[in-house]
């Protein structure tokens, strides 16, 4: 039975400058802190990696490891890293007050594993989030086992204050979007490495056929195909199926990037 512990956060969005925590993978982190700070939001970001990125933001976004005690929302942006993830959560659960959301990133692992990671239980919702598609109108929105409506309501008020509409989906890996988009890469670089068309060829002939705006294997480039590699490894893990079986020239891909690029 989920907690009956209620997430009453107001997300003000353009007049009332609350302020949200982002925290995670580049480039998602900065496509939602620009997001973010575009409706208004005070913005205050941390990253994975080591180095850091110093991108340069649009509106009010600060760079800070510390989580600030008045944090109306936190977003857990990792995608893979399953450690980096838990350490992530970890933190915000201590850092923020009791009624404050989290929503994590829930492609690679579904949310309510996430959510046994943490004490509060009630405050966390999956999302789908890869790059590029924090442009999209709908966020696929998964609430766990623990979540209460008001957590859910919390997180569609302020989705809605960023223009976005949520779809609440099964709380499963891969979750819908990301699993159709990165089987469909996958079977583009089937073909590819079969040499039956060029990835050039694959895309166009997707475009004209299907009327789609980009082809596959843009598609993995857009989204990154090492995170498209993550998400299909995370979905062969928890169901071990042949039809997530991933290709060679993907995970090739994942480490080297589209070399046809760079000739």
């Amino acid at each position: 039975m989920a907690k009956k512990t209620s997430s009453t956060t107001h997300t003000k969005g353009t007049s009332g400058h609350s302020v949200v925590y982002i925290v995670g993978d580049s480039p998602l982190v900065e496509e939602y802190a620009n997001l973010c700070a575009d409706k208004g939001y005070s913005v205050v970001v941390d990253w994975n990696e080591s180095p850091k990125p110093a991108p340069k933001f649009e509106g009010t976004v600060k760079v800070s490891s510390t989580t600030a005690r008045n944090t109306a929302v936190a977003l857990e942006l990792t995608i893979a890293d399953k450690e980096h993830k838990k350490k992530n959560l970890v933190t915000l659960d201590k850092a923020l007050a009791a009624t404050a959301p989290i929503l994590t990133n829930s492609v690679t692992v579904a949310a309510t594993e996430q959510a046994t990671w943490i004490s509060g239980k009630h405050r966390l919702v999956g999302i789908g989030a890869l790059p590029s598609f924090s442009q999209q109108r709908i966020v696929e929105t998964a609430p766990t086992v623990h979540t209460p409506k008001e957590t859910v309501e919390v997180v569609q008020r302020f989705m809605q204050s960023l223009g976005k509409e949520i779809e609440v989906v099964q709380d499963r890996v891969g979750m819908v979007l990301p699993r159709i988009l990165c089987q469909l890469v996958n079977e583009a670089t089937f073909v590819v490495q079969e040499d039956v068309a060029t990835p050039q060829d694959v895309d166009t002939a997707m475009k004209l056929g299907t009327n789609y705006p980009l082809g596959p294997i843009e598609w993995g480039g857009k989204i990154g195909f090492k995170h498209v590699y993550s998400v299909l490894s995370a979905i062969e893990n928890d169901l071990s199926e042949d039809r997530y079986r991933i290709s060679p020239l993907l995970k090739m891909l994942a480490h080297t990037g589209e070399w046809w690029k760079k000739q």
